[in-house]
């Protein structure tokens, strides 16, 4: 392990107009003699969403963790806007079937909230409704909304989503992207996000980091799905660049997926 380990720190004084909640300078990750992370520098302010987008093992959840301070990096700089609240969706929530676990019951693991505030935060995303159903009945779409309100319950600051839309099917991705973007305006809060989803997800952010390992592109994501990085690391060539898409319906769907009527 390299002695110049990485560092956290408040963020220094800034008279930038937006506010940064947290920013890293050259953070980087060696595991053995695989380097998992190099020099990520990065920046996530108030009100905005910044989407970390790339392939299968690019170093996506890794990077989150590092941030969220649970695996220690190599070398480089986390800075953090004092005492930030945060919120965290993990990319995996294992819950053993066998266990008598309620919605209610799994949003106070993690603290002890009262009914009114699980209440509300279910409320937000639309799940107050199953406050009292057992966990492993939820639909992916519902267990997503559940976990989603629990990263509210500490009124974030900033809301960090590994895969928010993971075991949600294709009708419903669209609508929960849509409800991250309502609980940015709602809450004021910054969200930074790593997805699959480039086609969906491109449409739904501010700022779009193409990872593999480091930071191949970054930018606007129309800017992103045409630079050269971009395409190559998917593999598409100048001509077929994935459009970024919008989706747009005049119906609305339970969060089971079936066709909710007027």
């Amino acid at each position: 392990m390299s002695s110049n380990k990485e560092t956290t720190v408040d963020f220094p004084q800034t008279e930038n107009k937006k506010q940064i909640l947290l920013q890293t300078q050259n953070l980087s990750l060696l595991v053995g003699e695989r380097k998992l992370l190099s020099n990520i520098s990065l920046t996530v302010s108030k009100g905005e969403i910044v989407t970390v987008i790339g392939p299968n093992g690019a170093g996506k959840t890794t990077l989150l963790r590092v941030l969220l301070g649970l695996i220690p990096a190599n070398s480089g700089s986390i800075f953090k806007k004092p005492k930030l609240r945060i919120g965290y969706l993990p990319q995996k929530v294992s819950v053993d079937p066998i266990l008598p676990l309620s919605v209610s019951r799994i949003m106070n693991l993690t603290g002890n909230f009262s009914s009114l505030q699980i209440e509300n935060a279910l409320e937000e995303t639309g799940v107050d409704s199953l406050k009292n159903k057992p966990v492993f009945q939820l639909s992916g779409g519902e267990f997503q909304r559940v976990m989603l309100a629990r990263a509210l319950l500490r009124s974030p600051e900033l809301l960090v989503l590994d895969e928010p839309v993971q075991g949600v099917d294709y009708m419903g991705e669209s609508e929960l992207y849509n409800l991250i973007g309502n609980l940015r305006k709602s809450h004021g809060c910054g969200v930074l996000m790593v997805s699959h989803d480039l086609h969906v997800v491109m449409a739904s952010t501010d700022r779009v980091l193409c990872l593999n390992q480091h930071i191949c592109c970054e930018g606007q994501p129309e800017d992103v799905s045409r630079h050269p990085e971009y395409l190559r690391l998917f593999g598409l060539d100048s001509g077929s660049a994935l459009a970024i898409y919008s989706h747009h319906h005049d119906h609305t769907h339970h969060l089971s997926g079936d066709l909710q009527e007027e």
